[in-house]
């Protein structure tokens, strides 16, 4: 091993930022490997390289003993003498034992131990550079298909759309650049495995955190996202300032913050909505589009029933139930919608039956009214 190669691994410790050291000691782990294999040795044997001046050596340590009886793991006290005059029998002395044409084997299986290590390094660098992304949005390109899979172009490595996180409404060719969010990011022997997601909540309100300065800022807080990622989604917010209107701020100026957003996820309807402490009126800022009437809870079932206008019925409960599915999963409410003449005819009905219950009873009461006999008895005296 000469000392262009030395010199070689501190050009690799300062571009690739894997410690000479570190390298130097993985090709001396190798190279022991490799001198027990080709040499076919048992014995107790360590290699050491020189780092000034890039000798390689292999010692075999041996025990100091009056009669050599395995040649292997003893040596007598003389030749131990020769090596190291103040030795003493039963001490171990390491004794060298480089075969002459090492020099070629360490040269190759130092070259083979350093790529390695390179493309190690450099895998791990990838990892934890993605490993910080998780949670975030990254930009890629549809570079291929596997199966139903898209795999995506990251520059140094590729991620993995996978179907069950694909908008079923959007249509992927290769060389389109999309939005993810990337999901996870796991390491592997083949470099990191990128999970990235186009159907993510969260991936709608990294979009608004990108397109809104407030929300970036603090000013504004998505407090709730529900989606049903390339139809309709809906998103709570509020303002930790007075003076600024969250609903105003995520859509902005003539709708241009929230059109950009639904660009980028290929045409889906978006609802923003404010939040509200009070559950009555969250559930009814929910609904939107719809008008609402009245909102009542049951804070046992954390059920809510609305009624609505009945010409607004269809509105809120939405194509397919969605519009109502959608404010249920925003608030954490089960929601029953009904039309306000229906819920004014339950009401007569109620009253009605109530009612008749009050007559029921009142008559009941009479006929159950106990009888004074002393009255009777001095009514039938008086007759006499």
């Amino acid at each position: 091993m000469n000392l262009d190669f030395l010199n070689a691994l501190e050009d690799i410790e300062s571009d690739k930022g894997i410690s000479k050291d570190v390298l130097l000691e993985a090709i001396e782990v190798a190279l022991l490997s490799a001198y027990k294999k080709d040499f076919g040795s048992k014995e107790n044997v360590s290699v050491e390289i020189d780092d000034e001046a890039g000798a390689v050596n292999v010692f075999s340590r041996k025990k100091v003993v009056e009669e050599v009886t395995n040649k292997h793991y003893e040596i007598n006290l003389e030749r131990a003498k020769e090596i190291d005059s103040s030795i003493e029998v039963g001490d171990y002395i390491d004794v060298e034992v480089t075969p002459k044409n090492f020099g070629r084997i360490a040269a190759q299986t130092a070259k083979q131990v350093v790529m390695q290590r390179i493309r190690e390094a450099e895998r791990d660098v990838l990892y934890e550079e993605y490993k910080r992304k998780e949670g975030e949005i990254i930009t890629g390109t549809i570079q291929r298909f596997h199966k139903d899979n898209v795999l995506i172009d990251m520059g140094k490595t590729e991620a993995l759309l996978p179907v069950s996180e694909q908008m079923p409404s959007e249509e992927y060719r290769v060389g389109s650049r999309l939005k993810l969010y990337v999901v996870e990011v796991s390491s592997t022997t083949k470099g990191p495995r990128i999970l990235v997601s186009r159907t993510h909540p969260a991936l709608l309100k990294r979009l608004f955190e990108v397109e809104v300065p407030e929300i970036f800022d603090g000013i504004v807080e998505i407090r709730s996202v529900a989606r049903e990622a390339g139809f309709r989604s809906k998103v709570a917010v509020s303002s930790y300032d007075s003076k600024v209107d969250p609903v105003g701020a995520c859509v902005g100026p003539q709708g241009m913050r929230v059109k950009s957003v639904v660009e980028q996820l290929n045409g889906e309807k978006i609802d923003i909505v404010q939040f509200n402490e009070n559950p009555k009126q969250f559930v009814s800022n929910a609904l939107n589009p719809a008008e609402v009437v009245d909102v009542m809870l049951d804070e046992d079932e954390q059920s809510a029933t609305v009624v609505v206008p009945d010409f607004q019925l269809s509105l809120a409960i939405g194509k397919e139930g969605q519009n109502a599915r959608l404010a249920a999963k925003l608030t954490g409410w089960k929601i029953d919608i009904k039309k306000e003449s229906e819920f004014e005819e339950q009401d007569e009905e109620i009253e009605e039956d109530n009612t008749e219950d009050d007559e029921i009873n009142e008559a009941t009461d009479q006929e159950e009214k106990p009888v004074d006999t002393e009255q009777v008895q001095v009514e039938k005296d008086t007759e006499q």
